[in-house]
């Protein structure tokens, strides 16, 4: 089964193993990048995106988005997670290209228009431009296939609070429009993504299959082990942009759970994802909200082998 989508990105290193992944594989057909902030300012998601799409030799449109939260001001960016420049501090030349002249929130409109029922948006970064999307076009929900996000912590605690995880976190208005909205909702977050670790093993693996990709993906991961590593008895980093990619291509690998979802914007809790299960709750506030599946486990040991053959093709 081929699956068109739009990867809507923040690009980052794991976004780039995610996009590469998605590049390789052959049931996957890219239609576009679409960029936002997130762990870079927003003009470099969008060089990072044209970079990757070139060191890829990939001919697709690059869209840059929104560079703000939906209310709020601007946020800090995770250098110390993905580096200066959103790739591990390898200085890596970036390669020239044009953007598409559309916002990402309207390319995402008149993408979705144009194959209507068939595109599924993989959001990896703060959801920003698919609210913006929601608010060019209030009948998306019925044009998309689904929605699929990396992003929340659902049972589990966040990653930049007590509660939140960084994608929600950093647009979290954004983020309670989008899980607000009438569509298939599938949310792969903290629950499942770090419950999956990736050693250095896997890395020298990914370089040896893919000398290229798998080779640039390796060395800006370098630095993304070394943070990942801090506190830990072993050296290790998560991917967690590529799960939303994989269970499209193999939903068996993932077990969800399906429930009424909110986001909270209190100050205090702001990012928060709470997810109420079935019969967990008699309040109309949650009864209410609409329904998402949230994945909760994972193969690890067949997640990670078709991450090596894809990037192996």
């Amino acid at each position: 089964m081929s699956h068109k989508i739009i990867l809507d990105t923040d690009p980052g290193i794991d976004d780039a193993m995610a996009i590469f992944f998605a590049f390789q594989h052959p049931e996957i057909e890219v239609l576009g990048l679409t960029t936002v902030y997130g762990n870079v300012p927003v003009e470099m998601a969008a060089k990072n995106a044209i970079t990757l799409c070139a060191l890829a030799e990939k001919n697709i449109p690059v869209c840059k988005g929104v560079g703000m939260p939906w209310v709020g001001k601007e946020s800090g960016y995770a250098h110390f997670v993905h580096g200066d420049d959103g790739f591990g501090n390898i200085n890596f030349p970036a390669i020239a290209g044009e953007l598409d002249p559309r916002s990402s929130a309207q390319f995402i409109v008149d993408k979705a228009r144009e194959f209507p029922g068939e595109i599924t948006v993989v959001a990896i970064g703060p959801l920003g431009n698919l609210a913006l999307a929601l608010r060019l076009e209030p009948e998306l929900p019925k044009l998309l296939k689904a929605v699929s996000i990396m992003g929340g912590a659902a049972f589990v605690p966040g990653n930049v609070t007590p509660v939140a995880e960084a994608n929600i976190w950093n647009d979290a208005f954004a983020a309670e429009i989008v899980f607000g909205a009438s569509w298939e909702l599938n949310m792969f977050g903290l629950d499942v993504t770090n419950s999956c670790p990736f050693t250095p093993e896997f890395l020298t693996s990914l370089k040896q299959n893919n000398a290229k990709l798998g080779g640039f993906v390796h060395d800006a991961a370098q630095f993304y082990v070394e943070f990942y590593s801090q506190n830990r008895d072993e050296d290790v980093c998560f991917f967690h942009d590529a799960m939303p990619i994989a269970h499209l291509i193999d939903p068996s690998l993932f077990e969800l759970q399906t429930g009424h979802a909110r986001v909270s914007t209190d100050p205090l809790n702001i990012g928060q994802t709470s997810v109420a299960l079935p019969n967990t709750t008699a309040s109309p506030d949650w009864l209410n909200a609409q329904q998402i599946n949230v994945a909760t486990k994972v193969d690890n040991e067949r997640l990670t082998q078709l991450y090596l053959d894809t990037y192996s093709l």
